[in-house]
């Protein structure tokens, strides 16, 4: 960039012009997307959650084909996704429950009713982040979960900036003192899962506003590390005023979904940028708490007030429909995760541009231009 870079320190830290983090979303935030943002001076981020060690080697040699810049790379730390739980431990009441739901939904895709319990998941997160520390990443974005102070160590011995996601100032504190290089902030404005590590009630689960969130983390943390926001933020308007709040930078998700190389669905990225655009924070997907534009599936679920099964049983449980639904894009009974800012986007560009639109944006706002 010609003109004044935003933020001194995230450049200084992660290395980046624009002050600008995209979420590592899972079915959403492949090589492309990452390799999109990172090219345009932002920090792109592959979603590892879930990928075989071999995939997540390959992507990570796959973006840096595609660019010399900075990337990181995110994966869940949830203590019952990180050690997942035994699904025969389960009660037969919770497995009975969650299926008699999804039952209903079943013959919708002709799937046969079942209440059938599934299969032990594989144990993929520590494999992934060997992986990562094998390939030696420029940054390790942890989310769900706070990084330890031996696993932080492990990063920072082959190079690898941290950086931790959380959702209460508490944990902004645990990560600094572990030795996390970067904070972010998450707001209840936030699309996709809630950045706690262990599953919390509902009502403690909401969290924080991003308005009230930020400033407390700044305030606590702020002048150790550098304070990235995140949470409704979808244009340089938002990113304005996060800078004026005292916040490095922000991390947007949704408006990454939206975009020529996110990997969501054509209905998805719709959904995103048309119409009714309302949200609500379900745990009827996976188990754990997330922010989803609103459907069938989101209000049939909280009516049944259902209690999920740890870890992330509940989408094995609903994975044939889950899968089905998202074979023929059907946007009703899949979890199509999506902040509370979207109704100010309209319309699907370049991940580049997006950048680019958004620093320009907020330089036009803060009038340093």
């Amino acid at each position: 960039m010609t003109n004044q870079v935003l933020s001194r320190r995230l450049q200084q830290v992660l290395g980046i012009e624009a002050p600008i983090l995209q979420s590592g979303m899972g079915g959403v935030a492949g090589t492309e997307l990452a390799a999109a943002v990172s090219r345009a001076g932002g920090l792109g981020v592959l979603a590892a959650l879930r990928l075989r060690p071999d995939q997540v080697r390959s992507a990570i040699r796959e973006i840096r084909d595609m660019t010399a810049k900075p990337f990181g790379v995110n994966i869940w730390l949830h203590d019952d996704v990180r050690t997942p739980p035994d699904p025969a431990q389960v009660p037969d009441d919770i497995i009975h429950g969650s299926q008699t739901v999804l039952n209903e939904f079943r013959p919708r895709f002709e799937l046969p009713a079942t209440l059938a319990r599934p299969d032990a998941g594989a144990d993929l997160v520590n494999a992934a982040l060997d992986v990562m520390i094998e390939e030696r990443i420029p940054v390790f974005s942890a989310a769900i979960g706070v990084p330890d102070a031996l696993l932080v160590q492990r990063f920072h011995e082959v190079g690898t900036t941290v950086v931790a996601m959380v959702a209460t100032t508490e944990d902004a504190v645990t990560a600094v003192e572990n030795g996390a290089d970067v904070i972010v902030a998450q707001g209840t404005e936030s699309g996709g899962h809630r950045s706690y590590g262990t599953k919390r009630a509902k009502n403690n689960a909401i969290g924080q506003s991003t308005l009230v969130l930020v400033p407390h983390v700044i305030d606590h943390v702020g002048h150790r590390v550098p304070v990235v926001a995140a949470g409704g933020i979808v244009d340089g308007r938002g990113l304005a005023a996060m800078l004026a709040l005292g916040a490095d930078g922000v991390l947007l998700g949704s408006r990454f979904v939206a975009t020529k190389e996110s990997l969501a669905s054509p209905a998805w990225k719709q959904r995103m940028t048309s119409g009714d655009r309302s949200t609500t924070m379900t745990d009827g997907f996976t188990g754990q708490w997330a922010r989803v534009l609103t459907s069938e599936f989101t209000e049939r679920w909280d009516e049944s007030g259902v209690e999920p099964p740890p870890g992330l049983i509940q989408s094995s449980l609903g994975s044939d429909v889950f899968r089905s639904a998202a074979e023929v894009d059907d946007d009703q009974m899949r979890p199509l995760y999506a902040g509370a800012g979207i109704a100010a986007m309209d319309d699907i560009p370049g991940a580049g541009e997006v950048v680019a639109r958004i620093v320009a944006q907020a330089r036009q706002r803060l009038r340093l231009d």
